[in-house]
């Protein structure tokens, strides 16, 4: 487990902890601090410090504070994730969450302490903007994500509202697995392979096509290495996240147009993902919209009484409604025939990964009180591209 912090003064970085019962803070780890200079007007400086916990027991709950003898953090706890291939993570989902109007937070922070989910999935736009004020939004999100952030994984991709001065405060603030700021990676809870990939790359060439190159590569590897029979055998569902949808019905400028639709449908990215991937998650439309199995711009249900049960094409979920200053977006009238159930209330998504056969979804609305207004099951008894045909 890797537990991050920032000071505005350097200080040792350290992590006291120990597991829940025990007399508090029994051991002790040391990392390293990195020097975040914004590129604001007033460039302020800040050490991100990260500290590695290893030799966990899976399933424990360990107590710890972060800081050292400059100054310690509150006294927090986690739960240290089960290995195993047969756990049944509990996750939630949701992108474009701001510090001014977000909706959702307290009620995540609430269900996030009670010990609902395993790790929470924020799915690109954080703050709304994490550099606007020389970094002060950003540092004030941050304070505000701690109440959920602190007990449990918050696994995180970027977003284009992340893009300022070449994604500099998300790639400084995060620490995900790998070694690419926090841009691309993938991991495993369960039964599940999750990847996590930018799909910024895709329209901020200004920054350079090499990210663009570089992660199409990492991604095709990672997704031979995950179809692997004997690895699609241990973690047979495939899940991916990004930012921008591939298809969306917002009434929303250009973002769910034909064109941009088939941008991504002609693209290189859209064929490597049909490769055995079970379910994506989308956020940036600040709507929830859930879809029937797409491909190609057409409809591949499983069966007309059973869409979602062996589906013949990846099942997508867009969940951008979490509440920023932006509030949410409208619908167009007129939606294609993949668009399956759709809700303009502020919420966000939960997913359970059950078992290597059963995925279960579901919408929560905070507008009306946490209520669950939409949920399926998703069922494959048998996974990869052979799957589908």
């Amino acid at each position: 487990m890797v537990v991050t912090w920032t000071t505005f003064n350097k200080t040792e970085s350290e992590v006291e902890y120990g597991p829940a019962g025990a007399p508090l803070f029994e051991m002790s780890a040391k990392g390293d601090a990195t020097v975040f200079v914004d590129s604001g007007e007033e460039k302020r400086k800040m050490f991100i410090h990260r500290v590695t916990l290893t030799n966990l027991k899976p399933a424990a709950t360990y107590v710890y504070h972060c800081g050292s003898d400059d100054g310690w953090s509150d006294v927090f706890f986690f739960t240290a994730l089960n290995d195993s291939s047969s756990f049944s993570p509990r996750f939630a989902l949701y992108g474009d969450l701001g510090n001014e109007n977000p909706q959702s937070l307290a009620r995540l922070q609430k269900e996030a302490q009670q010990g609902l989910y395993d790790a929470i999935l924020h799915i690109g736009d954080f703050a709304y903007d994490m550099h606007e004020d020389n970094a002060r939004i950003g540092d004030e999100f941050m304070r505000q994500i701690q109440s959920v952030a602190a007990y449990v994984p918050y696994m995180t991709c970027p977003g284009n509202h992340e893009a300022t001065y070449n994604f500099s405060n998300y790639r400084n603030r995060f620490s995900m697995p790998g070694q690419t700021e926090s841009l691309w990676y993938s991991w495993n809870l369960g039964s599940a392979h999750i990847i996590s990939f930018s799909t910024e790359v895709y329209f901020y060439l200004q920054f350079g096509l090499e990210l663009l190159f570089k992660q199409y590569e990492w991604l095709k590897r990672d997704l031979e290495e995950a179809n692997r029979p004997e690895n699609r055998a241990e973690r047979p569902w495939i899940i991916t996240m990004g930012h921008r949808p591939m298809y969306c019905s917002d009434d929303d400028q250009d973002d769910c147009n034909v064109f941009f639709v088939d941008e991504w449908l002609h693209t290189h990215f859209h064929r490597v993902c049909f490769t055995g991937v079970d379910v994506e998650l989308w956020a940036h439309e600040h709507t929830y919209e859930r879809l029937w199995p797409v491909y190609g711009d057409k409809v591949h249900n499983g069966s007309l009484e059973k869409p979602y049960v062996n589906p013949k094409a990846p099942v997508h979920i867009i969940t951008g409604s979490a509440g920023c200053r932006e509030r949410t977006d409208r619908f167009n009238p007129n939606p294609k025939a993949w668009s399956a159930f759709r809700s303009t209330d502020y919420g966000y998504s939960r997913m359970h990964v059950v078992n290597a056969t059963h995925l279960y979804l579901e919408q929560v609305s905070d507008d009306q009180d946490g209520k669950v207004i939409d949920n399926i099951w998703v069922v494959k008894e048998k996974h990869g591209f052979s799957a589908w045909s």
